[in-house]
């Protein structure tokens, strides 16, 4: 394996590491479920695919069309995953927080 292709994944595995994260962060600080399902859509699937790519760069002899793969099947499922947890928050009337406290619409 070259140099390169190992600072690579290990930048690509740093990244990642840092929007899972700021994901889990925003997870336990973000006042309501609208908020928590945008910092999840976002920073999770960002996440997940700089690991997918550091992934690829730091085994040897991984086909790549498998982390392509792995990476359109995340493109689509996390971000299905997070509207339709803001869509059951909604359905339910969850409040939402604004500027001047909890509403309810």
């Amino acid at each position: 394996m070259s140099l390169v292709c190992q600072i690579a994944g290990a930048l690509s595995l740093l990244g990642g590491l840092f929007f899972l994260l700021v994901a889990a962060v925003g997870i336990c600080r973000l006042p309501d479920v609208y908020c928590r399902a945008h910092a999840l859509g976002k920073a999770l699937t960002l996440g997940v695919i700089l690991m997918l790519v550091s992934l690829g760069f730091l085994i040897d002899g991984i086909e790549w069309w498998k982390v392509v793969l792995a990476i359109c099947f995340q493109l689509v499922t996390i971000p299905v995953a997070s509207h339709l947890l803001c869509l059951i928050g909604f359905r339910r009337k969850v409040a939402r927080w604004s500027a001047q406290g909890w509403a309810r619409e």
